[in-house]
């Protein structure tokens, strides 16, 4: 039996976090960074245009914020799976209101949470 790889877009404004988010994807094994994006406006465009299975969405983004972005990204792709990042705990709310399956600390997001994070889902 094959086992899918999960296609996942990484939205964060920062440059260093998104290089971090990424070798945490490359290191979950059955994960693929299938793009990235800076802006919610931005990976709002790049969800619709490659469907990922997995969004992690930085909930503090210039423009449109995570908590919009991930409303909009579940309205269009319910399918798809988001996953609110953020380093200040009271986005926690806003994340899962917005129909984020998850929330996550920056500080605790590591290959082994991310993998036991999706297999709750």
């Amino acid at each position: 039996m094959s086992i899918q790889t999960i296609r996942v877009l990484i939205v964060d404004d920062q440059e260093a976090f998104r290089s971090a988010a990424r070798l945490v994807v490359e290191l979950t094994e059955g994960f693929e960074v299938a793009a990235e994006a800076e802006t919610g406006e931005d990976g709002v465009d790049k969800a619709m245009a490659i469907r990922p299975d997995l969004v992690l969405m930085d909930m503090n983004l210039p423009g449109i914020d995570g908590t919009e972005a991930t409303r909009q990204i579940m309205t269009a792709l319910p399918e798809t799976r988001v996953i609110g990042l953020s380093t200040y705990e009271e986005f926690r709310s806003r994340a899962l209101a917005a129909g984020a399956v998850a929330f996550i600390s920056k500080s605790d997001f590591e290959p082994g949470l991310l993998a036991a994070t999706w297999e709750q889902l």
